[in-house]
């Protein structure tokens, strides 16, 4: 493998997550040249499992495409594949644990399956697999001071951020037929999820709106946990991860203030939102 291939793969890399990340970039940006390209790369292989779960293929293909992903990573030095070239160098460079991306395969086929969960732990492990594994690939990048909890609070933040992008999209997954959020849950709350004829959640008796509420406090609680890794980490690395998390976490106190919010629209925040979370980040203020 040539220096110029190497470079060519990393590039590809950089281009999917300066076109696809649209929260993730603004974090990613803040690392050093070596440590950004080596996160692209995460971002790229990872993007393509999504996608895959995503794109428009028979579920079967599908699960055969996952299968076969999870075949190249097994042999991820023999692959010629750009993306998987930038992850195999990453690692090489870097401790980063490649296993972690046969977590989200196995994430994704379980969104594939039409898993619904009955507890919130049964939730949670499909946010680790989706999300903690990110997480944990992340820190591989990032490094950390030596702490044996470090995997624990980067898998915790990924989770954190997962429970906000459920509660974001109760409506679209609805939509799609799929549903996150825990049985046990809704039935406490006295929650029968629908929608109406426009394809907004329907809350009759504010039963959604007061689950919400306690979900998203409940998914603070996973951030603040998750958080605990800043302090391990170097400053610029520490800065991406707060300016990644903290979208997610503005997205979070939204939804808590107004839960409703989420009934009719996808919440996102707009770019000079996002550019604000990062630079606060940077001057470490998050």
């Amino acid at each position: 493998m040539t220096v110029d291939t190497l470079t060519s793969a990393y590039e590809t890399c950089e281009a999917i997550t300066r076109s696809e990340a649209r929260n993730f970039y603004y974090g990613i940006r803040l690392l050093p040249p070596a440590k950004r390209t080596s996160l692209c790369a995460v971002y790229a292989l990872a993007r393509r499992i999504d996608d895959i779960g995503d794109g428009d293929l028979a579920p079967a293909d599908k699960t055969t495409a996952l299968a076969g992903l999870k075949t190249e990573l097994s042999d991820i030095d023999r692959s010629s594949d750009p993306v998987l070239l930038a992850v195999a160098d990453t690692a090489r460079r870097y401790p980063l644990p490649v296993d972690a991306f046969g977590e989200l395969v196995d994430g994704v086929q379980m969104d594939l399956d039409g898993t619904r969960y009955d507890t919130f732990d049964q939730l949670v492990g499909y946010c680790r697999c989706v999300a903690g594994s990110v997480g944990r690939l992340c820190l591989g990048v990032f490094g950390s001071r030596a702490d044996p909890r470090a995997s624990e609070y980067a898998d915790a933040l990924g989770i954190a951020l997962q429970q906000v992008n459920i509660l974001r999209d109760i409506r679209e997954d609805l939509t799609n037929n799929r549903v996150y959020l825990p049985a046990e849950d809704l039935h406490r709350f006295g929650v029968r999820l629908a929608l109406d004829a426009q394809g907004n959640l329907v809350d009759r008796d504010g039963g959604l709106a007061r689950y919400i509420a306690f979900a998203a406090e409940r998914a603070r609680l996973w951030y603040e946990r998750g958080l605990r890794l800043l302090p391990l980490l170097d400053r610029r690395s520490a800065a991406c991860a707060a300016a990644m998390s903290g979208i997610y976490r503005r997205l979070l106190e939204q939804i808590a203030a107004n839960p409703r919010l989420v009934y009719d629209r996808r919440l996102s925040l707009t770019g000079w939102q996002k550019a604000t979370v990062a630079v606060r980040a940077m001057a470490g203020v998050s």
